[in-house]
């Protein structure tokens, strides 16, 4: 979709405001605005890396922005190049999504930012971009922090896969805010892009300092975020571990009673088969051995009493051996 948007603040140039970009608004850009189809094909590219070139008749720029989600819920937030066309008297910024950069000023959500000139227009772009990552980020921190209290009671993985879509997230903010970085830097030293005064200047300087912000705010989460999922990581595979103690625990327990019983069961006359009572005391026999079978499988000192026992007895019989010889 194409939208023309006269600046509200100055009449030396059109935006024009192209979000959304399908075949049709393609062709019209080619042929109307006189856009190269292989400019075009780069700003369409989802992984397309910031950058400034110049053409005979206009000067073209490609930044990444975070992209809008529908979804107020959604955790994983990714980003989208935007191509930025300076001609004389008309600024184009193409867009195959959507951002909620591009609506802060198509809706004129800002203050105090220099868009009287084309030159003012593309670095507030930036500015404003560096100031929403910067807000993601806190965002996406705090949930972050939410799903941590979920871990602490959780032996499952859906939690350990939202923090893998955080991860992702991060991952995309810090590969957009680099190549950011490195066209703010052209920015600062190319012939083709000149700034028209001093606040423009200083402005700029303001945006670079807080897109470095926002770099080192996405490692930070980036680094505590590996640690943390890790850490979670080997706490659900110990958790696990517990649970697997205690299965085997019981399947021993049981084991005791199933020998009694399968002894009992042999077509063979063993003392007290025909006795009318008999399966009362089995019973209560196998009650009595699982009970004590898991009690003794379960409790450390009865488990060191049982190795200290065994051991003496090794001894013991080593001891035997040695008085015989």
């Amino acid at each position: 979709m194409i939208t023309v948007r006269h600046n509200t603040k100055t009449d030396g140039y059109i935006w024009v405001d192209a979000r959304d970009v399908n075949r049709e608004d393609m062709s019209v850009l080619t042929e109307e605005y006189g856009i190269s189809s292989e400019l075009l094909a780069d700003i369409m590219d989802i992984d397309e890396q910031a950058r400034i070139e110049k053409e005979d008749d206009y000067t073209a720029l490609i930044m990444r922005l975070p992209s809008k989600s529908d979804d107020e819920s959604e955790i994983t937030q990714t980003c989208v190049p935007l191509g930025v066309i300076l001609f004389p008297k008309q600024v184009i910024t193409i867009c195959q999504g959507d951002s909620i950069v591009l609506e802060d000023f198509a809706k004129a959500r800002f203050r105090q930012y220099p868009v009287d000139t084309k030159e003012g227009f593309v670095i507030s772009i930036l500015g404003r971009s560096a100031l929403v990552y910067i807000r993601l980020l806190k965002y996406i921190n705090r949930q972050k922090d939410l799903i941590e209290e979920q871990l602490h009671k959780s032996i499952m993985n859906y939690e350990l896969i939202q923090l893998l879509s955080i991860q992702k997230s991060l991952v995309y903010f810090t590969t957009s805010l680099s190549s950011n970085e490195m066209l703010l830097e052209k920015l600062q030293k190319t012939i083709y892009f000149k700034l028209n005064n001093e606040e423009e200047e200083e402005f700029l300087d303001d945006v670079i300092t807080d897109n470095k912000q926002a770099i080192s705010m996405a490692n930070i989460y980036s680094d505590i975020l590996t640690g943390t999922m890790d850490a979670f990581a080997s706490v659900i595979g110990n958790n696990m571990n517990v649970i697997m103690k205690r299965l085997t625990v019981i399947s021993l327990s049981l084991m005791f009673p199933t020998f009694i019983t399968g002894f009992f069961g042999m077509n063979v006359p063993l003392p007290g088969t025909h006795w009318p009572f008999m399966w009362i005391v089995l019973t209560i026999a196998c009650v009595l051995v699982a009970v004590l079978g898991a009690y003794f499988l379960s409790n450390r000192r009865s488990r060191m009493f049982i190795k200290q026992t065994i051991g003496e007895g090794k001894k013991q019989k080593k001891r035997n051996k040695r008085k015989a010889i």
